[in-house]
């Protein structure tokens, strides 16, 4: 997730366009050339003998009409040839490599922006829809569109947000807020066992979510399933900070972060604990283990992260890493130092226009041009329920990126100790997601390998960023590939791999057991008497907006 705090700002993409008309007015001879080809092929196209056809799985056009109606077809196979036209153009500028990553992000925002799914007019599902309901549809595609424009909404809604409530059909596992700084809460939940491990596993979520992705609807709970397994289960919920919190950084998530661990130890007996980081939790976690290897403590026994990169240079034939530069994380820095934070729906936007097919023109098709509502999700609904990060952890963040320091040991300073991965020494589960748009698979698997491979247990999910995570059994499309990461490099390691269908989760069960020391009777109460409960789960940070 880091890598994309620096923003993508708009001069970045409006410079990439302009150094790209730049470059084919310098070659008149070859974009001559593609526009004769794109004539032919719009010739080949009007006579009905073009054979153009959309990517496979591209869903944007399913409807029959694309294919049966030689109008619809037609301008199908338009669309197609100005974007393979396109391309070749960016191929035959001859631009170095991030030039033409970032020329080519310009153009797929372009191409998707133009396809004629998106105006209703061009739109096949939603003309026959219009036409059944007499233009109902049209009205309420349009009351929609208002209702988000007088919402001050940049984007249109992704989730019908009224079926859910935090506590009640999500983040509703029992338990009880046991420990609380100023900067998180920590919630022990309700053994579902008779017996239970001893060694407890606390769960430490991304600052820029609110924790729940890890208890959402039952059968899909993280910690429902650890519980499941015996395991004795708290979690950490962020607060979400505001402008008067902008100093908080990793010193002080770092700092809150051990009282936690304190606490657990304290109220389990145990001397150390397992913990599970994800995305930038796992940043966190990561910044944790490392400051406690620098102090010589061994308060947790092995660590989960997922979808979670700390090799920074992995990042940088991302969409959003090749937008990276000097200019835009100073420009960075200095709009969260003057606001005090980063709002989370400004990176939820930049988000979406990494896939904008999928996160941003799918809705405006579902929502204004077919009349629809947004779907009623839960993993949505917990997207969408975005926080803030002050600003110098933002700042932290993009420091990493800058100078990729977990990658160099001793270049992270945290709490006055310098930071050396490799003498964390622990076991480690390390999970990431072959479709992973935000923290590409090899780079999770470079994570693996920063903590020592010998030790770490790599697991590939078929899935996205949040599919590959909340991953329960079940699901008949999910599949795995995992092994140990002693394979220098991501490519070594998924040669010859062989499939597993199903969900990961239950490997991570037999894994996590493993390590979490002999069975004993299930406390009857949480807390302590020095850790009273102080509230109900899901706690009272996890409601602040």
């Amino acid at each position: 997730m880091a890598n994309t705090t620096a923003m993508i700002r708009h001069k970045e993409v409006l410079a990439a366009a302009s150094m790209l008309q730049a470059q084919l007015v310098r070659q008149p001879a070859m974009v001559s050339r593609q526009y004769a080809k794109f004539l032919g092929e719009l010739g080949r196209v009007a006579a009905g003998r073009s054979t153009l056809a959309p990517a496979k799985g591209d869903r944007r056009f399913t409807d029959s009409a694309w294919t049966d109606g030689a109008g619809f077809r037609r301008l199908l196979q338009a669309y197609i040839a100005l974007g393979q036209s396109l391309d070749a153009c960016v191929d035959g500028a001859k631009l170095d490599p991030v030039a033409a990553g970032r020329a080519r992000f310009v153009t797929s925002l372009y191409i998707d922006a133009i396809a004629p799914t998106n105006f209703i007019v061009t739109n096949p599902a939603a003309l026959k829809k219009a036409f059944a309901t007499k233009g109902t549809s049209v009205m309420r595609g349009f009351a929609n569109l208002v209702d988000d424009l007088a919402s001050g909404r940049l984007l249109p809604r992704q989730v019908d947000a009224r079926p859910f409530t935090v506590g009640k059909n999500v983040a509703n596992t029992p338990g009880a807020v046991v420990f609380r700084n100023e900067l998180l809460e920590l919630i022990q939940y309700v053994p579902t066992t008779v017996e239970v491990h001893r060694r407890p596993l606390v769960i430490v979520p991304p600052q820029i979510n609110k924790y729940y992705a890890f208890d959402l609807a039952p059968g899909k709970s993280i910690v429902q399933w650890a519980l499941a397994s015996g395991v004795r289960t708290f979690a950490v919920s962020w607060r979400n900070p505001t402008a008067k919190n902008a100093q908080w950084g990793f010193d002080a998530y770092v700092a809150a972060l051990d009282e936690a661990v304190d606490a657990i130890r304290e109220i389990t007996g145990s001397k150390d604990v397992n913990a599970w980081g994800a995305c930038s939790g796992g940043i966190t976690l990561t910044a944790f283990l490392g400051w406690l290897a620098a102090r010589g403590q061994r308060k947790v026994h092995s660590a989960t992260l997922a979808v979670c990169v700390l090799d920074t240079s992995a990042v940088q034939n991302t969409t959003a890493g090749l937008c990276v530069t000097p200019v835009t994380i100073e420009a960075a820095k200095a709009a969260s130092r003057k606001r005090g934070v980063v709002e989370g729906t400004d990176l939820a936007r930049m988000f979406a226009w990494m896939r904008p097919n999928d996160l941003v023109w799918n809705y405006v098709i579902n929502n204004y041009l077919l009349g629809n509502e947004p779907p009623a999700h839960d993993i949505l609904f917990w997207n969408n329920d975005a926080t803030r990060l002050p600003a110098q952890l933002h700042a932290d963040f993009l420091d990493l990126i800058e100078n990729n320091t977990f990658a160099h040991p001793r270049t992270l300073t945290v709490r006055g100790r310098k930071i050396d991965i490799g003498k964390i020494g622990i076991d480690t589960f390390v999970v990431a997601g072959l479709a992973d748009h935000i923290t590409p698979w090899e780079g999770v698997y470079r994570t693996a390998r920063l903590y020592g491979g010998a030790r770490a247990t790599f697991a590939l999910s078929n899935g996205g960023h949040i599919q590959s995570l909340i991953n329960p059994p079940g699901n008949a499309r999910s599949w795995f590939i995992a092994g140990s990461a002693r394979a220098a490099t991501p490519q070594a390691w998924l040669k010859d791999r062989a499939k597993v269908e199903g969900s990961w989760w239950p490997l991570w069960r037999e894994w996590i057991r493993q390590r979490s020391g002999a069975l004993q009777a299930a406390p009857a109460k949480l807390g302590s008497r020095r850790h009273r409960p102080l509230a109900a789960a899901p706690g009272a940070y996890v409601f602040e907006h």
